[in-house]
Order: C-alpha cells, then structure tokens, then sequence
C-alpha cells in the first residue's frame, strides 16, 4: 500500500508499514534505524516543493536522502519528513563544455560512468555510492583533487529549492550568495533538485 495524499505530488508517498518505506529509509551507515513518519520519494523539483511546503504546514523536521551515503543519519529524521531524491538521480555530459550536470539523487558511480564515455575523469570522491550533491556541498575529496581540486572548487551553478518553495539557480552571476552558502557558508539553505 502506497500513501496517497495529493495528487500535485507526483512521486511516491510512503509510511510506516508500506510496501518500500523501510528500504527507502535506510542509508548506508547500518547503524541508523530511523522511522520518518513520511518518506517523498520526488521526481521533479516540483515534488520536492511540495514535500517541503506539505513539512512546513505539518510541523515536521526534514532530512533530504541524495545518494543515501549519509554517515550521520540527517537524511532519516525520526517522526519526520525524509526528501529522498533517488529519483533525481540523471546525469549529463556535455564533452565539448567539460562540464556535468547532476540530479541532486545522483551517485559518483553515475557520474564517473558518464563522464568516461565521453573519455573525461572528474574530481569527485574515493567511493563510488556516495551521492554527487553531498559529497560536493561537503568539499569533495578523491584521487583527482591535487589536479584538480576539490569537487566544491569545480561546482559552477546549482539548481536548489528554498524553504518558500522557489526553484531557482545559484552560480555567479544569478543568487551569487546562495551558491557561496552553498559551498562553504554552511547547511541547511535549500534542497538540490533537478
């Protein structure tokens, strides 16, 4: 049995004894054994507005599941509201900009395969199911960052969902203070969709 509980949401609503909440719910550290009181699993930044806007009228705590590498535990809040982005886990190359384009579910596995295709290595980190989005926001370490700095020194833009439920882009030259939040001010500033 799967929640239903708006049809503006368009991703997978699920609680406590559905079929999938407890593999949605886990994450890598084993040791975590958590029990959101509502997982949205989203597929577009729309459900992830939602989902955010659905927390806020609820009272709920949120955590926010990308690669679900997450030692800590944050992504699983108990009682809360968990964001899993698995979802959005697409990744593009474009070869002639060297550049990716990640959805905030992605892993470096995803990103190292793409990239390979078209011959281009990218600094990132040393394990491949670890999610792009937070191995980057948290600095990014791996066996190209004396060549090429960290996965953080490399981000040119990010698209983030804010609290209020705006989609919008940090890079330089658009919400230039969103993306310095975004890689070093801190946490906690929006959720990373695409």
């Amino acid at each position: 049995m799967t929640a239903t509980m708006s049809k503006d949401f368009q991703g997978v609503l699920l609680q406590p004894g559905d079929d999938g909440y407890d593999a949605a719910r886990s994450v890598w550290n084993a040791g975590i054994d958590r029990r959101p009181a509502l997982i949205a699993r989203c597929l577009s930044p729309a459900d992830v507005a939602w989902a955010l806007a659905h927390a806020q009228r609820n009272g709920l705590e949120v955590g926010v599941r990308g690669g679900g590498h997450n030692y800590g535990g944050a992504a699983v809040p108990e009682g809360g509201l968990m964001i899993d982005l698995t979802g959005l886990d697409q990744v593009t190359v474009d070869p002639a900009g060297r550049r990716a384009r990640c959805g905030g579910g992605a892993t470096q596995a995803q990103l190292d395969a793409a990239a390979q295709e078209h011959g281009l290595a990218v600094t990132g980190g040393t394990i491949s199911h670890t999610g792009v989005g937070g191995l980057t926001l948290g600095g990014g370490m791996g066996w190209l960052t004396r060549a090429c700095g960290l996965a953080v020194d490399n981000l040119v833009s990010a698209e983030v969902v804010l609290p209020d439920g705006r989609c919008v882009r940090a890079a330089a030259d658009e919400h230039p203070d969103l993306l310095w939040a975004l890689t070093g001010g801190g946490g906690n500033f929006g959720v990373g969709s695409w």
